[in-house]
């Protein structure tokens, strides 16, 4: 299946004047800055950054093409604001679809209207990983960064998911093909830059958003982490780019909170079973145990 690292150690993140540090399992790294590559301080173990919402906001003016918007004809409505909730029905007419991926978004649809899966395929809802960049929506729980010189870790609570970011200016020759693909980052103006190719093209089950817009092995992502000025959000503008599933570049935008808390134990797979038989994508099981 994957490989998921459980456990991760780590005991604080240290920023003064133009220094980043991290003490990870009993040893420091340090990093200095400059003008052109400010560390911003995104690593704790007492702090965390926590989605809000799970879509994609639309990104800076001038950005182009924005998220994929929900059906015109079947508007999107979440059980926080109150009322009724909705599916979320991914407008298919999309003219930055290609016809392969407009086709598989419109039977995905067809498949929640009819009633023939009650609740449309989310990755982390069913305990598989959301992918690039599909995992930073995840909304009810923080993910945490681990800082250190050559690599970026990011730890998703949920299911203690972890992505690595490898921090070097050079993709592999032939990297092969993952749920989190292969991440190289850097540190600019402030801001970590993240450029991420080798991505899994999973037909049905691997998307870049929750109204499940599907891409192809040719994934390219570009996030770009900026941290507010008060600390207190964090802010990402993403580039995503498929010429076999896209006619151009579509420019995506995330911000999450800060929370002052420790990392919890949270467990996926344990009883989460199709209870209500909703046609629900079975959850991923190993071909044998692990010990």
């Amino acid at each position: 299946m994957f490989d998921v690292m459980r456990t991760v150690s780590f005991r604080r993140c240290v920023v003064a004047g133009g220094v980043a540090a991290v003490l990870l399992g009993g040893a420091v790294f340090a990093q200095t800055a400059n003008s052109q590559s400010a560390i911003p301080a995104l690593g704790s173990r007492e702090f965390a950054f926590l989605a809000i919402g799970a879509d994609w906001m639309d990104p800076p003016a001038g950005s182009g093409h924005g998220p994929i918007k929900p059906d015109p004809e079947h508007p999107f409505r979440g059980n926080v604001g109150g009322g009724q909730a909705t599916l979320r029905i991914g407008n298919s007419k999309d003219t930055v679809l290609k016809p392969w991926a407009a086709k598989l978004m419109l039977d995905s649809n067809e498949e929640a209207l009819s009633g023939k899966r009650d609740v449309p395929f989310a990755a982390q809802a069913r305990c598989y990983p959301g992918g690039v960049p599909g995992q930073l929506l995840y909304p009810a729980e923080p993910f945490y960064f681990i800082q250190t010189p050559k690599v970026v870790y990011m730890i998703w609570q949920r299911d203690h998911m972890v992505r690595h970011i490898f921090m070097t200016d050079k993709h592999s020759a032939n990297p092969k093909p993952s749920w989190f693909g292969e991440s190289i980052g850097r540190y600019e103006n402030g801001e970590l830059v993240v450029d991420t190719i080798g991505l899994t093209g999973t037909p049905k089950m691997s998307f870049i958003d929750n109204f499940r817009t599907p891409h192809t092995e040719k994934l390219h992502v570009v996030e770009r982490y900026t941290v507010s000025p008060d600390g207190k959000n964090l802010s990402a503008v993403v580039t995503v780019e498929d010429p076999d599933t896209f006619n151009g570049t579509i420019t995506l935008s995330k911000t999450w909170f800060k929370v002052d808390r420790p990392m919890e134990e949270s467990v996926c797979s344990e009883n989460n079973f199709d209870f209500f038989d909703q046609g629900l994508v079975p959850i991923p099981e190993a071909k044998q145990p692990d010990f």
